[in-house]
């Protein structure tokens, strides 16, 4: 797959804030997402990697499948359901549907529906 062109932190910016319910945050020089106090994304402090909301018990095998482009969580974020991501590895429609997965881990099933079937 070639990557047309490189997303950035405003990418994930512009997607994460027009999700519902977002709150984006500064933490510890870290930009995150977040819906109450529950992050479901968040970038890294040179905005080349974003973490993510994921489910563990898969996490494993999407970086098996694609080692390049994906990276486990960092060691304390590992009890969460976390990955991360290089951002020069993905494009934006694939940005968007991490970000938008993430966010419906978190969000009140009845906010995520509304804003698919509205989005559809």
């Amino acid at each position: 797959m070639t990557i047309s062109r490189v997303v950035t932190a405003d990418d994930v910016r512009r997607i994460a804030n027009s999700l519902p319910r977002t709150d984006e945050v500064l933490v510890r020089d870290r930009v995150k997402f977040r819906i109450g106090r529950i992050v479901y994304a968040s970038l890294s402090v040179d905005e080349t990697v974003m973490g993510f909301a994921f489910p563990k018990e898969e996490r494993a095998g999407l970086v098996a499948a694609e080692p390049d482009k994906f990276l486990m969580p960092v060691r304390s974020d590992e009890r969460y359901n976390w990955v991360r991501v290089r951002l020069a590895a993905i494009d934006e429609a694939e940005l968007a549907e991490l970000v938008i997965d993430a966010w419906q881990m978190c969000v009140p099933k009845r906010i995520a529906a509304a804003y698919l079937d509205a989005t559809s």
